[in-house]
């Protein structure tokens, strides 16, 4: 869908330069997504994966996020295979729902209710992000830290559009349950992609 160089906005790498890669097509449907328009494959071209190895270079970052849509519908092998050959650090951001076909070193996982995650999800899990709507979402992010690897990082994040009404709601759960961290989508505070 589109391809851009930034800051990191969420999780463990939030404040670090990235080159996002953006995959259109996502089946998961949540309701408060704030990239809806990648969600349908067809309304964009087809970029080739030199092209978009190349911009990733270009950057001269070293560190390459990519998300969707959702990323993990697709055999991403030959673009993280020429990533790596560029010494490019990859990190992926997905629902979990899909096997992953590629190589990464960070996996974000961020559960939806909306489509089950797949088992690997929980083993490959890096971070666990959890992104809060609802007063059941913390409840919810608990069953799945319960099902990720010791070192995973945990996230709760507020919903934008809800975050009046869920950040202190996070901070309470955060200052009850140090084993989790807030994660605030800090791009839209810096007015940033």
């Amino acid at each position: 869908m589109e391809m851009f160089y930034t800051i990191q906005g969420e999780g463990k790498h939030s404040g670090r330069a990235a080159f996002f890669i953006r995959l259109a097509g996502c089946d998961v449907g949540c309701v408060w997504c704030d990239v809806k328009e990648s969600w349908e494959a067809g309304n964009h071209p087809l970029i080739p994966i030199d092209s978009l190895v190349q911009e990733a270079v270009a950057s001269n970052c070293g560190f390459v996020v990519i998300t969707g849509g959702e990323p993990a519908m697709y055999d991403i092998s030959s673009l993280t295979n020429q990533l790596q050959q560029n010494n490019i650090e990859i990190a992926i951001e997905t629902s979990g729902t899909y096997a992953l076909n590629g190589h990464i070193d960070w996996y974000c996982f961020s559960p939806k209710k909306f489509k089950a995650p797949v088992d690997e999800a929980y083993d490959l899990a890096d971070e666990l992000k959890v992104v809060i709507s609802h007063p059941s979402d913390f409840a919810w992010a608990e069953e799945h830290a319960k099902r990720v690897k010791s070192d995973c990082a945990l996230y709760v994040q507020p919903e934008w559009s809800k975050q009046e009404r869920f950040l202190p709601l996070a901070i309470d759960f955060v200052m009850s349950n140090p084993k989790w961290k807030i994660s605030l989508q800090t791009h839209k505070y810096m007015n940033i992609p």
